[in-house]
């Protein structure tokens, strides 16, 4: 017996979850927003400064941190899409119209890790690009080339 008509089981259901995004502005739309996320958030509180010479009391402004500045991570990129894992975005990666966005937004995180280089403890950052195929080995091939000597006035020829 077929599934009644109207059930998402029935005949014409191509199946598998709906796509998380339906057109490359909303991926890049929601790409531009996780690096704009990432920055933090904060507001400025007034702060009242004595001057020594005048006595004059003078208004000043400090930075306080709502939401401290992340770094980009992978995880966090495919997390603040929506995807569940990395490897859905990979996967995601894979369609040819959404593969420019991803591949971008990777750079930027692979950018920051390369920055990181430069720090006092770049450990993480190594581990991370290493995680990303780079390598900090050189890799030679060496071929053994056969050559075949032959001489003309061998004894007995």
């Amino acid at each position: 017996m077929a599934a009644p008509i109207g059930n998402k089981y029935a005949v014409g259901n191509t199946g598998g979850r709906p796509p998380m995004f339906t057109s490359v502005d909303d991926l890049m739309e929601k790409v531009t927003a996780y690096f704009d996320y990432i920055q933090g958030e904060f507001h400025e509180e007034p702060y009242d400064v004595q001057d020594e010479e005048t006595g004059d009391i003078e208004t000043k402004f400090t930075k306080v941190w709502d939401r401290y500045p992340e770094r980009p991570t992978i995880t966090g990129l495919s997390l603040f899409l929506g995807f569940a894992d990395k490897q859905s975005m990979y996967d995601y990666k894979k369609k040819e119209e959404f593969s420019y966005p991803i591949k971008r937004a990777l750079s930027v995180i692979e950018n920051n890790y390369e920055m990181m280089l430069d720090s006092k403890t770049p450990t993480g950052a190594i581990f991370a690009l290493k995680n990303m195929d780079w390598k900090d080995k050189i890799e030679q091939e060496i071929t053994k080339v056969k050559t075949k000597v032959s001489f003309k006035d061998e004894p007995g020829s």
